[in-house]
């Protein structure tokens, strides 16, 4: 009998073990989610809901605090508005130019910081990215003084080479040069940079090989550093695409959206229907179309270049 009470005791706390590690191993297995929950509770405030919310908001009219469902029309309305479709294709100039004209000269200035004969490269290459680092509404303002059509470093240049003075403000298709001068300046160097990261991972070999069988540097540049650069090139373009499409300081501090709506990109539309007209149902479902182009801008981009393949 005292053998069977001792194993029965045995037996007992050999389970009171086994379910105490497993209580313990249920309390360690929600460790990771207590760790990583922080993320998420803060994607779902500041990310999440405002997404969600924003959506519903497309959907509805705002006034006074109060939301009232319309269904389509803020849509209806936005595709049947004049200004919105300028807007959009202002925004669209200024991709088809600047962007291309940008990626060409960040590659360029990345091949040629990435010379091994060239000194001081830390130097140079800060200087070349120190203008993304600047405050958007700062550089805007400075690049409005130096372009003053009265009083402006860049008339007065022109003017003392006999070229004349250039309304930088008051017509619509410099002012729209300007913005794009704007950005470039801004974004060249940051590209520049990334560009130049993907430069430093192309093997030398293929240079040398290439300049035993005769090739010149512009030949390689073309067979040998452009190729190699499609998956980094069509980063920077997706990249690029996106900050283009949501264009908003420099036109909003250079020229207002002026002259006559011709510099008003669709970002800028959008901002006036939410905070001149609080019509911020309208402004949600441009922000969706706006959302939707991108979308398929990236698409289109990633299925041309073949997904940056080499």
């Amino acid at each position: 009998m005292a053998s069977i009470k001792q194993e029965k005791n045995t037996e007992q706390k050999f389970e009171d073990i086994t379910l105490n590690k497993k209580k313990k191993f249920q309390i360690l297995d929600l460790s990771p989610y207590v760790f990583i929950s922080p993320f998420f509770i803060l994607f779902a405030i500041f990310m999440l809901y405002p997404l969600i919310y924003s959506l519903i908001l497309s959907f509805s009219k705002w006034r006074a605090g109060v939301t009232t469902f319309v269904g389509l029309e803020n849509y209806k309305i936005l595709l049947t508005d004049p200004l919105f479709w300028k807007s959009l294709s202002t925004t669209g100039i200024i991709l088809l130019v600047q962007v291309p004209v940008m990626l060409i000269f960040a590659t360029v200035i990345a091949s040629v910081i990435n010379s091994d004969m060239l000194k001081f490269k830390g130097a140079i290459r800060l200087g070349f990215f120190l203008p993304a680092l600047i405050d958007l509404v700062t550089y805007a303002l400075v690049f409005s003084l130096i372009f003053n059509e009265h009083y402006g470093m860049i008339n007065q240049l022109l003017n003392a080479l006999g070229l004349g003075s250039v309304k930088w403000f008051s017509d619509g298709t410099w002012a729209k040069v300007l913005i794009m001068i704007a950005v470039t300046w801004r974004w060249t160097g940051y590209n520049a940079i990334i560009i130049l990261s993907g430069l430093q991972s192309v093997p030398k070999d293929l240079y040398e090989s290439a300049s035993i069988d005769g090739a010149s540097k512009l030949t390689s540049f073309f067979k040998i550093t452009i190729p190699m650069l499609k998956p980094v090139i069509l980063f920077c373009a997706i990249l690029s695409t996106i900050g283009t499409l949501q264009l908003f300081a420099e036109p909003f501090v250079l020229t207002g959206g002026g002259p006559r709506n011709e510099t008003q990109t669709v970002i800028l539309y959008l901002y006036d229907k939410a905070f001149g007209s609080f019509n911020f149902g309208l402004a949600s479902a441009g922000a969706y179309i706006v959302t939707s182009i991108i979308a398929i801008l990236s698409y289109f981009q990633i299925k041309l270049s073949k997904g940056g393949e080499i």
